[in-house]
């Protein structure tokens, strides 16, 4: 396990690309740790009023990836993309699991789309932005860090919640 401090000792003097990306597979991973081991009824489980649980956290991070990297950088057509899982009557599905969805499934749909964003965002530099955008790359890796980041905190109080499990 590579504690916070490793990763920030390791590319303190590396490129800021660098630092982005390191940062933010930490904070990708992080998420992914927290949800393995816990069962299909504690992935859905929700200790908190909001509904929040390990599974939508991650659900919902695959469509932050997705939004960021392959729609706004990568300009990927919306026919060419799945189907986001919210309606306006269903704002919030992206949140949670439905019953047909599996925990492990979702993990991989999300470790797919990191790996589709580490794929284009490898084709540009950071002060790329599409034409007629004004989002850049760099801008786009900070809102998925901070994303992220926010529902990373998110899955350590849920599964301390859940079974008691904390740390990294």
């Amino acid at each position: 396990m590579t504690r916070p401090s490793e990763i920030l000792g390791s590319v303190v003097a590396a490129s800021e690309r660098e630092q982005l990306e390191t940062f933010l597979d930490y904070l990708r991973d992080a998420v992914v740790r927290k949800a393995r081991g816990v069962s299909e009824e504690d992935a859905r489980r929700s200790p908190v009023p909001t509904g929040t649980n390990l599974g939508g956290l991650i659900k919902h991070l695959r469509w932050v990836e997705l939004g960021g990297f392959a729609e706004q950088i990568g300009q990927i057509p919306a026919a060419e993309l799945p189907t986001p899982p919210w309606t306006d009557a269903d704002p919030e599905a992206d949140l949670r699991l439905e019953p047909n969805e599996k925990l492990d499934d979702v993990i991989g749909a999300y470790q797919a789309e990191c790996d589709r964003s580490r794929e284009i965002a490898a084709q540009h530099s950071l002060d790329y932005a599409p034409r007629g955008r004004e989002l850049t790359l760099r801008w786009v890796y900070l809102h998925v860090i901070l994303e992220t980041g926010r529902h990373a905190g998110h899955a350590d109080i849920l599964r301390e919640m859940i079974d008691g499990s904390v740390g990294d």
